[in-house]
């Protein structure tokens, strides 16, 4: 039998997808919701959005956090080219998200307030909550989006109702949950650039006048495509297989009680991150001469393996004068390995490869279980209130591996961390008057972490093998809301909060590291509108942050280590900014965009320097970095998000053509600033053409994501030689939906 073609292998693909998905004929009625912004669009005014940024149901406009909502249309046009979570970095204002191993471990910045940190016991002051569920470790924080009813994102220290190490933020996902009402759903599928398959569905059944299912699933594929030129290996990496499903049932035997339960998993398997040897142009940050995506010259093994799951219990009971909840948690990390050449090249680079490194990380077991207890009034006078009780506790064990050229393996350490905290919360809202309300929380938190060394092979650690911590801290916020008329509202809040006690493990020459817990005291202040009857809404909000005792990663230097610790204060403050409306009924534009300043304060602090970079800093007596005054990594000052759409009626559907655009400033990489490190702005469009008919029930459509192909380096290696890896490549595909 004659050996297909890659180009076979991918029609091939394609097809069965397709085949496959063609037999879900939707039928029935088109989906209300499709129906609902359609009608909405036609009259040329904007749907309300409600968020749940208070954690209960409210009007955007109503809530006296600076917050942004993504759902609908905005969410599926950014992931229509199958990427995963960090493609919401910039699409909305102050939000930035990276990764430098890919797929599997996204870090988030909210106001330039973040953590770069790469270990696998990191803690990051962004918290992810996915299904009312914290997801802790960064490797659950990378859980694909499909079926979602929303995103919200929540900029400023959220910890009297979110807690769990929140104090630059919250990202908040939420899935579309099951109905008694009927059976629907939908299917989606899109094909581009690279072999890519991005197919996903979920439909809804209702088992009976109780009882109701959801089962949602979604498949990503891409070819790798990048060769390989030490091994002459061609199309070997960059390729990846990913699936996850959730199952979600719902039963409402009456109007006061209602129980939803909630399985899922995912498997990922493919290349981890590509680290490109000597990419950056000495003494500036322009990708060297010559440079091609496509080819990567390296000797060392790189690949990556993932499987989670999860289970959570939600129950609401309605008891007249309050209503009360409990929420159950369970992820796990069955199993994680990614392996990846750091050094980025070969030994034929010598001596632009000083020395071959190559390492890997895996999490061979973890464990992580919460629970909450709420109860929440519902009083129809002026004072309302909602307090209760939060456990969470996690058990993760990793391990960190290096290898010789030859990929045998030289060192392990193996660490166990466990992790148990408790805490008390609460909030009032008072009514003051018809358009003034005031609220305030509290929230009291005890968190204790054990951490121990496990294994050493072929390294002597230095320190002790165990580390203990515990901290507990009183947080809070106040905040008001004004309605200036029933269209405009502003708002001020003030509000603190705390990421507990971080430990890194220990390395060759490094030992075990904590880094103590930190603190943050914010104020913000706003104004929400909708603006010429519905067609437009509008925010604006500033704000400044003080944090003492920031903890920070120090990575590389002058040899491969992560280290924690800690900045005496840290300084933020800046404004954001959303808009958008409808020009003309069929003309609709939004426009976001925020300025974050961040600046280290600490004279005394001072890092190792990196391997061949040329540093912009100051040096202290010991040859040192002192990075006082510098931003904070991975924090650009600019942020701006731009999108258009344009709508034609036509037979009995639409035409439409959409366009968005973001664009970030300049980033440090690292602690220091050095020529080489200092990430290039990055300006990245996406296009989309198509047709959809029935009242919004189909729809095809051809897209493009980073349409001018540009390539910059987001992220870098510094302890060995000029290091990077690039953001995604250009992508064209084709996509159908469809619901029933």
């Amino acid at each position: 039998m004659m050996k297909m073609s890659k180009m076979q292998k991918r029609f091939s693909r394609t097809s069965g997808a397709m085949l496959a998905l063609s037999a879900l004929v939707p039928t029935g009625s088109a989906m209300a919701q499709a129906q609902a912004d359609a009608q909405q669009a036609q009259a040329g005014q904007l749907e309300t959005v409600t968020v749940t940024a208070q954690r209960r149901t409210e009007n955007i406009r109503d809530v006296p956090v600076s917050v942004s909502a993504l759902k609908d249309e905005k969410l599926d046009v950014i992931l229509s080219g199958g990427q995963d979570i960090r493609v919401l970095a910039g699409k909305v204002p102050s939000l930035n998200v990276e990764s430098s191993t890919g797929r599997v471990f996204p870090r988030f910045y909210i106001r330039g307030y973040g953590n770069a940190d790469f270990s696998t016991f990191a803690s990051q002051p962004v918290s992810l909550i996915y299904d009312d569920v914290v997801q802790e470790n960064p490797i659950l924080k990378g859980y694909p989006m499909f079926d979602l009813a929303g995103v919200e994102v929540l900029r400023g220290p959220q910890g009297t109702l979110f807690g769990r190490n929140t104090p630059a933020g919250v990202v908040k996902f939420e899935s579309a949950k099951p109905s008694l009402k009927g059976m629907e759903g939908y299917y989606n599928l899109s094909y581009a650039s690279h072999g890519t398959i991005n197919a996903e569905g979920a439909v809804n059944i209702p088992l009976s006048q109780e009882w109701a299912m959801r089962v949602s699933a979604l498949r990503q594929h891409r070819d790798d495509y990048v060769s390989n030129a030490f091994t002459k290996e061609e199309d070997s990496m960059e390729g990846y297989n990913e699936h996850a499903e959730r199952v979600q049932v719902l039963y409402k035997p009456n109007a006061d009680f209602n129980a939803l339960f909630n399985v899922h998993q995912r498997v990922t398997t493919g290349s981890s991150r590509l680290f490109r040897a000597n990419i950056i142009k000495k003494g500036t940050n322009e990708l060297v001469d010559g440079f091609d995506a496509e080819k990567i010259y390296t000797n060392g093994q790189n690949f990556q393996n993932l499987k989670t799951s999860g289970a959570n219990v939600r129950l609401s009971w309605d008891l007249g004068a309050v209503k009360l909840y409990s929420i159950t948690g369970y992820e796990a990390v069955n199993k994680y390995l990614s392996r990846g050449d750091i050094d980025g090249g070969s030994p034929a680079d010598f001596p632009k490869v000083p020395f071959q490194v190559e390492t890997a990380g895996s999490i061979p077991d973890l464990k992580q279980y919460s629970q909450e207890f709420r109860v929440e009034s519902k009083n129809a006078g002026p004072l309302n209130w909602q307090a209760g009780v939060y456990y969470f506790n996690e058990d993760a064990t990793g391990s960190t591996d290096n290898f010789n050229v030859a990929g045998a393996r030289t060192t392990r350490v193996t660490s166990q961390q466990k992790n148990t905290a408790w805490a008390a919360f609460g909030s009032v809202n008072y009514a003051v008057s018809d358009a003034f309300t005031v609220r305030g929380g509290l929230r009291y938190t005890k968190d204790d972490k054990e951490f121990a060394t496990l294994e050493t092979i072929g390294t002597t650690l230095t320190g002790p093998k165990s580390v203990d911590t515990s901290k507990d801290k009183i947080n809070w916020d106040l905040s008001g809301t004004y309605a200036l008329n029933k269209d405009v509202s502003v708002y001020g809040r003030l509000a603190t909060g705390f990421r507990a006690p971080s430990i890194a493990a220990a390395s060759t020459a490094v030992p075990i590291t904590v880094a103590d817990a930190e603190t943050i005291t914010s104020v913000e202040a706003g104004i929400k509108a909708d603006l010429f009857n519905r067609r437009a809404r509008a925010a604006l909000s500033v704000y400044q942050y003080d944090v003492k005792n920031q903890q920070l990663t120090v990575v590389g230097g002058n040899s491969n280590v992560n280290k924690l610790i800690n900045a005496a204060k840290t300084k933020g403050h800046g404004v954001e900014g959303e808009i958008e409306g409808f020009i003309t009924n069929q003309f609709k534009v939004a426009l976001s965009g925020s300025y974050n300043f961040t600046e280290i304060n600490d004279p005394s602090l001072s890092v190792n320097k990196c391997g061949q970079c040329t540093v912009t800093d100051p040096f202290n007596a010991a040859g040192r970095v002192l990075i006082d005054g510098n931003a904070l990594p991975q924090a650009p000052k600019w942020i701006f998000n731009a999108s258009a759409r344009y709508n034609w009626p036509l037979a009995e559907g639409n035409l439409f053509v959409l366009t968005d655009w973001s664009y970030r400033s300049k980033v440090n990489f690292f602690l220091y600033e050095a020529k080489e490190f200092t990430g290039k702005a990055l300006t990245e469009g996406g296009v989309r053409v198509g047709y959809n008919w029935a009242g919004g029930k189909y729809e095809v459509a051809a897209f493009g994501r980073n349409i001018t192909d540009t390539q910059r380096v987001t992220g870098a290696i510094d302890f060995n030689n000029l290091t990077g890896f690039i953001n995604e490549p250009r992508q064209w595909g084709v996509q159908f939906k469809g619901g029933f």
